[in-house]
């Protein structure tokens, strides 16, 4: 595995998506109950920004025509899309943030 710092723990608001750039990649990162999480950035549906979506538990939605996704697993859970969201594997190492973008997502990493 590959880590790359992308963050701060502290720059993590519950229910704010930090947009973050890594390599050539677009990547949204989520504090959901104390843990972090890590997809692409970009809908699958229009190429919208995640990050400047909503986030509702443990969903967030595309700004642009509502398509909804799982954050954790990347699943489609609504709207006008079928294909889901890449998800990354995200550690938390002294209360920074670290993704290899070459692993898939998977429980999440504490905050603390």
């Amino acid at each position: 595995m590959v880590w790359k710092r992308c963050a701060a723990g502290a720059d993590l608001v519950a229910g704010t998506p930090l947009p973050v750039q890594i390599e050539e990649r677009s990547i949204a990162l989520y504090n959901i109950g104390g843990r972090v999480f890590a997809t692409s950035n970009v809908c699958t549906h229009e190429d919208a920004w995640l990050s400047e979506g909503y986030v509702d538990g443990d969903c967030i939605e595309c700004p642009l025509h509502g398509a909804v996704f799982h954050i954790p697993s990347g699943e489609v859970r609504g709207g006008p899309v079928d294909r889901g969201i890449q998800t990354y594997a995200v550690q938390v190492v002294d209360a920074e943030v670290f993704v290899d973008v070459d692993a898939p997502g998977g429980p999440g990493a504490a905050l603390s």
